[in-house]
């Protein structure tokens, strides 16, 4: 390994060494009771190692977000690369999803409990949102254009989508009424119904 390899390395073990540590503090203590310096704490590194890759804890929330989606895109697309069928990937892409989000308790808690902290969280997750959802449309899009998919609003579907998603996910991180099975069973459930009345006949 060449020298500037090695120092990029330990650049990125750094601030991956940060997230972590942020995602822990998060998830234990809550979003908004998590000062920077118990960030820098656990991580072991200076409050200049802190600031070097990161402006502020906001930037840190918002990191762990994108990163979060980034895992549930990729996911989706190598799903696509598993089944061609529309219908079936419109259905069980969501268990891709869902079954990212039981994987990853600790991102669920926050996600799921830092809505209304502040201005700047809620852009955060309006951001992430958008992007599932202009994902979703998109999709759901191209089954219309191939003729697959009946002809409906795509925008409300999609938010739709959304709307059920962050239902599971709550029911079963703040509520407890659920546990990760039901919450995946239960979006699973609601595709499969709609996908009845999206779907043409063949």
């Amino acid at each position: 390994m060449t020298p500037s390899k090695s120092i990029n390395t330990k650049m990125q073990e750094k601030r991956q060494n940060i997230l972590e540590c942020s995602l822990v503090l998060f998830a234990e203590k809550g979003y908004i009771n998590t000062p920077v310096r118990d960030i820098i704490d656990s991580s072991g590194f200076g409050t200049s190692t802190f600031y070097k890759y990161f402006s502020n804890k906001e930037d840190v929330l918002k990191t762990l977000l994108a990163d979060f989606l980034e895992q549930i895109i990729s996911g989706i697309k190598n799903y696509y690369k598993q089944e061609e069928d529309l219908v079936t990937r419109f259905v069980e892409t969501k268990r891709v999803i869902m079954e990212l989000f039981a994987n990853n308790q600790q991102l669920s808690e926050i996600y799921s409990r830092v809505a209304g902290v502040s201005d700047g969280i809620d852009d955060c997750l309006k951001e992430f949102e958008d992007k599932l959802l202009i994902f979703f449309i998109k999709n759901i899009q191209y089954g219309i254009n191939m003729g697959l998919f009946n002809e409906l609003e795509v925008v409300p579907i999609a938010n739709g989508i959304l709307g059920i998603i962050k239902y599971a996910v709550y029911k079963w991180i703040v509520l407890k009424e659920i546990s990760k099975d039901e919450m995946i069973e239960m979006v699973i459930s609601f595709h499969e119904s709609f996908a009845t009345g999206l779907a043409k006949k063949r």
